[in-house]
């Protein structure tokens, strides 16, 4: 290369880092996450205008829309493994993430790649400022991520599916910025009240908002005074409900520490099937799942074979939900984080492991439910270790404690222990010191915190946790 050559270089070089804003993937994440303080606002208007500035990419793509309080991820997980098995190409866009920030877009079961995050990250950015200067305000970091995964799903990879979470809520939710061919409702619980309303109706009406004209519901909700919710929705847009109970049906049949089978009686067949997630409440997920697959089937020509669609269900894993991370001594991890949760959590246990003694190590946010959660825990554990999670809306652990104390005599055993060690890596250390071999060391709570002791047993040395 002669010297002209060499000064031409350096001076595309030196162009492109102008009209770069970022250099690398941890600036690109560092803007997103700085996006943080804006916090959740919920509103369609800022992602509609990205959506405009970028020729609307989220219209050359087939949605599968997952809304609900728990069970999101994991049948969003059951939903991935199965069409990926079955030889579909699937964008999956979930959070928040356990263990990195790019978990939570990722294509046919891989993360998209840092450097393709980067350069999605730099096309975004100026659009974001432009939107900023208008009245509408600057978009939330969620609503930039959210935005980054319609980018990459309609401009980079192009999947035969994107089966897409919500954020909180539905209705108002940014991601109902699309439009689906099949809306998923797992379930309506006592989460988020502060923005999404304090009783079940008022839940369900946000939830319900992700039903679309003409678009098929899948759902799992039972409360009477919710179905009767998505029941209206579903015939005001004109569409066909399949429910719990009424189009469908399951039961669990039995099942170990490995893996549990349950039936699953649906209007075009039923099938027992093997999973190796655990717990009453993932045979729930599962069959959500299976009667979503059976619609995509039926009228939509996904078609799974029989035997990729068990091997799908059996080989579904999600990080964090009674996950077994250690066996000497034995820990277990679950993002139980609100009552529903603990209410899972706590008929799981006894009915999954064998223990003479349960150490729960719990840690959760300030703006939880804390009694009804504890209403379900407490009654089960023997040593109960409250702890921080290392995030910015943590309760503190002696608040917690005192919540405990206010509570136990109604729901405790007598004989429960409750130590306060505020610093999640040394409560991590004192549960494993006090849960011997016959014993079962259980870390539930925020799942910020479940990222953290995850990475920690098992030497992820990459995590970066976060919503």
């Amino acid at each position: 290369m002669n010297l002209d050559q060499k000064v031409r270089a350096m001076g595309d070089q030196s162009a492109a880092a102008v009209a770069a804003p970022f250099q690398t993937y941890e600036e690109a994440v560092a803007w997103i996450n700085g996006l943080i303080p804006f916090g959740i606002r919920p509103g369609m208007d800022r992602i509609l205008r990205l959506m405009e500035l970028l020729g609307h990419p989220e219209r050359r793509l087939k949605f599968i829309h997952v809304a609900g309080t728990n069970g999101k991820g994991s049948t969003c997980a059951f939903l991935t493994k199965v069409l990926l098995q079955g030889g579909f190409t699937v964008g999956t866009y979930t959070s928040p993430y356990i263990t990195k920030f790019t978990n939570r877009f990722q294509f046919n079961g891989e993360d998209i790649p840092e450097q393709t995050l980067l350069e999605l990250a730099n096309r975004l950015q100026p659009l974001v400022a432009e939107v900023t200067e208008t009245g509408l305000g600057s978009p939330t970091m969620f609503e930039v991520s959210t935005a980054l995964a319609i980018l990459y799903y309609g401009e980079v990879v192009y999947p035969d599916v994107v089966v897409w979470e919500t954020g909180l809520g539905g209705r108002l939710d940014v991601t109902n910025i699309v439009h689906p061919i099949i809306s998923v409702i797992t379930n309506i619980g006592m989460d988020h009240t502060d923005v999404l309303g304090d009783t079940i109706q008022e839940i369900t009406r946000e939830k319900a908002g992700i039903i679309k004209p003409g678009v098929p519901v899948v759902s799992t909700v039972t409360q009477p005074e919710a179905v009767e919710i998505l029941k209206e929705t579903a015939e005001k847009n004109r569409t066909s409900l399949y429910l719990v109970n009424d189009q469908f049906s399951y039961a669990r049949l039995h099942g170990d520490e490995e893996s549990q089978v349950f039936h699953f009686h649906g209007p075009f067949r039923d099938m027992d099937l093997a999973i190796s997630m655990l717990g009453e409440h993932q045979c729930a997920n599962a069959a959500l799942a299976m009667m979503t697959l059976e619609v995509l089937r039926q009228y939509m020509a996904f078609i799974v074979d029989e035997e990729e669609l068990r091997t799908g269900f059996k080989e579904t894993f999600w990080a964090g939900r009674l996950e077994q991370v250690l066996s000497s001594p034995r820990i277990v991890l679950d993002g139980a984080h609100n009552p529903e949760g603990a209410e899972s959590l706590a008929k799981s246990l006894p009915q999954i492991y064998k223990y003479r003694k349960l150490n729960l190590m719990m840690g959760i946010l300030a703006n939880k439910h804390h009694e009804s959660y504890l209403q379900h825990i407490l009654p089960i554990v023997d040593t109960l270790i409250l702890t921080e999670p290392d995030f910015r809306k943590k309760l503190d652990a002696k608040a917690l404690g005192d919540i405990v104390e206010q509570v136990r005599e109604k729901y405790a055993k007598h004989t429960l222990q409750i130590i306060i060690e505020p610093n999640w890596k040394n409560a991590l250390e004192e549960l494993k010191s006090r849960t011997e071999a016959e014993d079962l060391g259980v870390v539930s709570g925020t799942l910020y915190l479940i990222a953290d002791v995850r990475s920690n047993l098992l030497g992820l040395s990459d995590s970066e946790k976060g919503w």
